[in-house]
């Protein structure tokens, strides 16, 4: 005999139902509307604010409207989803997953339920409700079911990986909203192991703030800054999703990329590139071309003006380039004003004599040919490019600008070996571009955006959280990262020094500790490694009932890329993607090897990059790794990956990386001795 239908699931249907209609009358009736207004500007604006519109009131229906709901002990109701939705009337149907309103279904619990009475969570498959799970938070008893235990909720987490990274509304913990929700003008470091979900908790802050002060943040936007290409496209879907389309996503390179990079520092070099001395030194490299002593001492300024000649000594003219030079204003701000400031004292001088000048003859002597030289020979007209390319080719200059700030040994070692010809000839790298950067900066002020999330923020330089902090100087920052995770030879040893090159001293420091993606198994073998590579952090905690897989599987060498081979096959009869993981010098070899799957090599070129739903299997360089998930990690040779980094730390910490990217199994095939942290490893599962 048939079981009878369940009619609550019958009437929560029925609602989501209702509420896709009411979204898609939502949506006809942005379409309907006429983008015109006084000019063409303007029309165009409410065009580009209609499309906008219309894209954020476009259905997903492989997906609900909402996730769950909270009843109140005042009789409200409130379905809490990705969107508001409202009747015909106004009224809510469903609330957006920002609102206030909704707060309560994260934060809310049997300690402190508030004025809820009871949180329902739905379960989903293909755009219907097919279940749902409550939780009695008046109960004393605890109700139905409590989210810890909540099989909705696990599945949610757990559930296999058919493409980008997608977003947790439905899954937020009340650790994770508390980051969300934090105010604007707060800037917030996250520390989180692997599996915390920091990432997607930094997209969510994003969205909330869009979604909380909109006005203010869509006047100087909100940047998302990854560490790759690769991590970007993984990541790109999350805010679209939640119906933010205007958010720019770059890599810390293409931020600073002010000239072509064309050239690659030894480990080095790049690494005194970035270390925060490089700053004053700039600064010197700018300002040693002011010299007021010189001004003090040199020829009066002569200006003829009709039938008089007026004349500035030379210590009045010192005595104004004084003044704007310690005003700390922009160089090239007080280039501009400094013509001003001579004009001043020359009408000085004629106001003295009886003449009456205004404005427009102070303007006429700033722009004449003699006060215009005398600028330019005091305060010389600066390009970045060219500043570095002096400083690099110039040892006179270099140690005039180092002096008792670097060494005579890293002074040499800035110098170029064979200096180009000239700034448009040279070859610049990647910490140059930095150098660049900061340069600009130097001689003109870099625009503060609204807010910066920043991703992986452990493995900038200070240089380079240095241009970064510069896009948010005045606004704030949601600073995300790992410092285990640590991979550049550069990579920050503490959140202090990381957020004070930042120019966020001030920052908020949160920890999360709860590994939702990350299964025990896995980081119970990857923790191995922390004592080498982080010694004050402890091993993130699973949350998950289900401990996953970590099989450690030695074969001979001959053998290697067979098993690879087999067990790329096996991770792929299960559902979700597939990491194999190797070091960059085997990426040949494992295509080779895998050939059979068709695997999206990242970092070939731009098109393998794409996270293609019809590809399951992703071949991925360790360097690329950080960031990226996997159902299943196939990861190749563990002494590869470490002889790959500039030193022994750089190279656990990379492993540590690779080996997190697993959410159910990870099978470690080598052929080499394990890493001396790992060779005590335990098959588990």
């Amino acid at each position: 005999m048939a079981a009878s239908p369940d009619p609550v699931l019958i009437a929560e249907q029925a609602h989501l139902d209702t509420a896709r209609a009411e979204l898609a009358r939502m949506r006809a009736r942005a379409e309907s509307l006429q983008a015109e207004g006084g000019d063409p500007l303007s029309s165009e604006y409410l065009a580009a604010a209609l499309w906008r519109r219309v894209r954020a009131l476009t259905d997903d229906p492989g997906t609900t409207l909402f996730f769950g709901r909270t009843d109140h002990s005042d009789g409200a109701c409130w379905y809490v989803g990705r969107r508001h939705v409202a009747d015909a009337a106004g009224d809510p149907v469903v609330v957006d997953w920002r609102a206030d309103v909704s707060r309560p279904f994260y934060r809310a619990g049997p300690a402190h339920p508030g004025d809820v009475v009871r949180r329902r969570r739905f379960g989903v498959d293909a755009g219907r409700i097919t279940g749902y799970e409550d939780e009695h938070l008046g109960d004393s008893a605890g109700g139905d079911v409590g989210p810890a235990h909540s099989r909705i909720l696990a599945h949610e987490i757990e559930r296999p990986r058919v493409g980008p990274m997608r977003d947790i509304v439905a899954t937020i913990q009340p650790e994770q909203d508390e980051i969300v929700r934090a105010s604007v003008d707060t800037t917030v470091c996250v520390q989180g192991a692997p599996g915390t979900g920091k990432t997607a908790v930094g997209l969510h802050r994003a969205a909330w703030l869009l979604y909380s002060a909109r006005e203010r943040l869509a006047r100087t936007g909100v940047l998302v800054v990854g560490p790759n290409q690769a991590f970007l496209e993984h990541v790109g879907a999350v805010l679209p999703a939640l119906g933010e389309v205007d958010v720019r996503h770059t890599t810390l390179e293409a931020l600073v990329a002010r000239a072509p990079v064309r050239a690659a520092d030894p480990v080095v070099v790049a690494v005194l590139k970035g270390d925060p001395r490089l700053a004053a030194v700039l600064h010197r490299a700018v300002w040693s071309h002011v010299d007021v002593a010189a001004i003090e001492a040199g020829e009066a300024l002569v200006l003829p003006r009709g039938v008089r000649r007026w004349r500035v000594p030379g210590y009045e003219l010192a005595e104004a380039v004084r003044r704007l030079v310690e005003r700390g204003v922009r160089y090239a701000a007080g280039r501009a004003m400094l013509a001003q400031r001579v004009a001043h004292l020359v009408l000085t001088r004629m106001e003295a004599a009886g003449e009456s000048p205004d404005d427009r003859v102070q303007d006429a002597v700033a722009r004449s040919r003699e006060v215009k030289r005398w600028v330019d020979a005091a305060w010389p007209a600066l390009d970045p490019a060219r500043v570095l390319w002096k400083l690099l080719s110039d040892s006179d200059f270099r140690a005039l600008c180092a002096d008792g700030l670097l060494t005579v040994d890293e002074h040499g070692l800035l110098g170029w070996e064979k200096p180009s010809r000239g700034p448009g000839s040279a070859r610049w790298s990647a910490a140059d571009a930095v150098l660049l950067d900061e340069l600009a900066d130097l001689l003109e002020r870099t625009p503060s955006l609204a807010h910066v999330v920043l991703d992986e923020a452990q493995d900038l330089s200070p240089m380079q959280l240095r241009a970064v902090g510069r896009r948010c100087s005045t606004g704030s920052a949601t600073v995300l990262g790992d410092i285990a995770q640590g991979t550049t030879p550069w990579a920050a040893e503490s959140w202090t020094d990381a957020l004070a090159h930042l120019g966020k001293p001030e920052a908020h420091l949160e920890v999360l500790e709860r590994g939702f993606r990350v299964p025990g198994a896995v980081i119970e073998l990857a923790a191995r490694l922390l004592p080498r590579i982080a010694a004050g952090l402890g091993p993130p905690v699973s949350v998950r009932e289900d401990p996953g897989r970590a099989d450690v599987v030695p074969v001979t060498p001959d053998r290697l890329w067979n098993s690879v081979s087999e067990a790329v096959s096996a991770a792929l009869e299960e559902p979700g993607l597939v990491g194999l993981v190797v070091a960059d010098a085997d990426v040949a070899a494992a295509r080779a090897a895998v050939a059979a799957h068709r695997p999206v090599v990242l970092g070939a070129d731009a098109a393998d990059e794409e996270w293609t739903p019809g590809h399951r299997l992703h071949l991925v360089p360790a360097p690329l790794a950080k960031g990226l998930e996997f159902d299943r990690v196939v990861l190749v040779e563990p002494a590869a990956l470490v002889a790959g980094e500039p030193d022994e730390r750089t190279g656990l910490r990379r492993l540590y990386v690779c080996l997190t990217r697993a959410v159910t199994g990870l099978t470690v095939v080598h052929a080499r001795p394990l890493p001396d942290a790992l060779r005590d490893a335990r098959l588990a599962g």
